[in-house]
């Protein structure tokens, strides 16, 4: 790909690097920052709708659905957003909501379109939430994220590394006041470092990419752990979700059907084409077309997915 172009998701999971960058960058703003439009999934629950594209300078990174949760003492943000501008409107956002303090920063996990925008949120001094093995994700392909998504976006404007403050192993619990959040570390499936929150409060869960809908999914952790992990969300007692890109709010479980049936779809297919000895590349071209006009962005990520899916299933 030609990085001064855009960023694709299929491309950027590819590429690792060995540190973690430090350090913020800082950008001077003649105009105060502009707020976006968001839309209340449920009572104190926003959440902004991304873009189906890759990020590109036209839409400074702002692909993945972002938002915010407001309780009667504080407010916590599900994934501060693709960029340092995506980060600082989402803050805008909120400011214009509400003056409750931020006091946490839920990272949903490593992919750049849904923490780049952490370092607009530096000054609030809140908790950053990540799973236990963020750390760990970010140390290998924080700063190749961060340059890369630089050569797209100028200079700056990609927004800095930020580290997890606050780990999650399993499960833990945030208190916004009056609103318990229940946060669940999950199993390797999308990545190996996805959270969820779900608020009891108004029944919603928030899945960031643990649901895609209507854009095709990417896989960069395990394919038979993403399955098993929808089995168990399935039987949360939720009415709505959140997913990581598509409507910002979706029924629940029923949303889940398309992606299950995309996975179940591509788990069969790439177990039936090792059986016949057909090779990795070629399966890429072939496994899964079925699914090519259900989903948008097929033709980018379903060769990548199948890829992921041949290295974990040929040993099975």
């Amino acid at each position: 790909m030609s990085v001064n172009t855009h960023l694709t998701r299929r491309n950027v999971l590819l590429g690792v690097c060995a540190c973690c960058v430090a350090g913020l960058s800082r950008r001077t703003m003649a105009e105060p920052t502009p707020p976006f439009k968001t839309d209340e999934v449920a009572p104190g629950i926003h959440f902004r709708r991304g873009i189906d594209e890759d990020a590109t300078p036209a839409n400074n990174g702002a692909i993945a659905n972002i938002g915010f949760i407001v309780g009667r003492e504080a407010v916590a943000v599900m994934d501060p957003g693709g960029s340092l501008s995506d980060g600082q409107r989402l803050r805008a956002t909120i400011r214009k909501t509400t003056n409750l303090p931020i006091r946490y920063v839920v990272m949903s996990h490593v992919h750049p379109d849904h923490i780049f925008g952490a370092g607009a949120f530096v000054e609030d001094k809140p908790q950053f939430v990540g799973h236990a093995l963020l750390p760990n994700a970010l140390a290998q392909r924080g700063e190749y994220y961060r340059t890369h998504l630089e050569q797209i976006l100028g200079p700056g404007k990609a927004g800095p590394v930020i580290a997890p403050t606050l780990l999650v192993k399993d499960q833990s619990q945030i208190d916004l006041g009056g609103r318990a959040l229940d946060i669940t570390a999950h199993a390797n499936a999308h990545t190996d470092s996805d959270l969820t929150i779900l608020d009891h409060q108004t029944g919603t869960l928030l899945l960031s990419d643990l649901l895609f809908v209507e854009r095709v999914p990417s896989l960069d952790g395990s394919l038979k752990g993403w399955l098993a992990e929808l089995a168990k969300l399935k039987t949360v007692g939720a009415r709505r979700a959140v997913p990581g890109h598509g409507p910002t709010g979706v029924d629940w479980p029923s949303a889940s059907r398309d992606l299950e049936r995309y996975l179940g779809t591509l788990q069969r297919e790439t177990r039936q084409a090792i059986a016949k000895g057909v090779d990795i590349a070629q399966a890429a071209k072939t496994v899964a077309l079925s699914e090519r006009d259900k989903w948008k962005l097929f033709d980018d990520y379903n060769g990548h997915n199948v890829t992921r899916a041949y290295k974990e299933l040929e040993w099975d």
